[in-house]
């Protein structure tokens, strides 16, 4: 390798590297203070917790440099490809398709369905069955997923028609609030939280990307006022999905 490749190499880790390990002191000076002060006990493992706290570093770097050579570049060119193709049914089914294949993939929300899975499904022995474990998990997560897409679906269609983002959030609110009264107690919680693991690691880069890309690419929409929302959308769409899937169980 080159002296001038890795001058680049290393100009283009530096900045990420720089920006994970100052993310990461407020963690590491709460925990720091309240060792110290509050529990004043000596760490245990002080070594393998430090070669962890490397490695979180070094895999936030890694991850915040791929996003931006890898998945923003892309998102956007199909983005801008669908919009230069001019067929509308293409980039629907790719906004779905996009929406449930991230989500269903979301490692936060694999762990979210597999902890709830494991307390819903209880015979009354208390003793877990894993086959309905799986299943329940499994279909948590494919609702969840089906919301994802449907919710890139309005999303992009609103970028397209130039709909007021604001109006289809306060709809979808008013709808979660008249569901949640019907909902059993125990699919409540876990339906606020889908809410939330969907956005995450693999379906926020994809999702604004393909937002602000589309609204990049059509005449008279800004990609500032009209490019961002679908996470929004991403976020409220699971919430209902689930409550739904929570009263049909029921």
């Amino acid at each position: 390798m080159r002296v001038a490749e890795l001058r680049t190499l290393i100009s283009r880790f530096a900045e990420p590297l720089w920006n994970s390990t100052r993310d990461l002191l407020p963690i590491v000076g709460t925990v720091g203070v309240f060792q110290l002060f509050v529990f004043q006990q000596p760490l245990e493992n002080v070594g393998q917790m430090i070669s962890g706290l490397v490695l979180v570093i070094a895999g936030l770097t890694l991850f915040v440099v791929g996003l931006e050579v890898g998945l923003f570049p892309v998102g956007a060119q199909l983005a801008h490809d669908f919009a230069k193709k001019g067929s509308v049914p293409w980039l629907i089914a790719f906004a779905f398709a996009l929406g449930f294949g991230t989500t269903f993939a979301e490692p936060a929300l694999i762990a979210v369905a597999g902890k709830a899975a494991e307390l819903a499904v209880v015979d009354d022995r208390g003793v877990e069955h894993e086959a309905m474990q799986q299943s329940y998990a499994f279909t948590l997560r494919i609702t969840v997923a089906i919301a994802v897409g449907c919710a890139l679906v309005a999303g992009v269609l609103r970028i397209i028609l130039g709909w007021p983002l604001h109006f289809f959030i306060m709809g979808g609110y008013i709808l979660v609030m008249l569901l949640t009264p019907f909902a059993p107690g125990t699919i409540i919680g876990v339906a606020y939280d889908s809410g939330g693991v969907t956005t995450s690691t693999i379906t926020v880069p994809l999702t604004t990307a393909l937002g602000v890309g589309l609204a990049s690419s059509i005449k008279g929409r800004s990609p500032l006022l009209d490019g961002f929302g679908l996470i929004a959308f991403a976020s409220l769409t699971p919430i209902i999905f689930v409550l739904l899937m929570g009263i049909l169980w029921s």
